[in-house]
């Protein structure tokens, strides 16, 4: 959330929940103006996770 605030560009990947059912995900943040490398290097870790 805080980088979305902070207008850099950012992903959030769910990936499942844990034992006790709390979910797990990561947040990918890159630099500002490269939501190009963002949004390619996010879709290669949803395939990597995918496997």
């Amino acid at each position: 959330v805080q980088a979305s605030v902070s207008g850099v560009p950012a992903v959030s990947i769910p990936n499942g929940s844990d034992q006790n059912g709390m979910p797990i995900g990561l947040q990918v943040i890159a630099n500002s103006f490269k939501e190009v490398e963002l949004y390619a290097f996010s879709n290669y870790l949803v395939n990597l996770i995918s496997k």
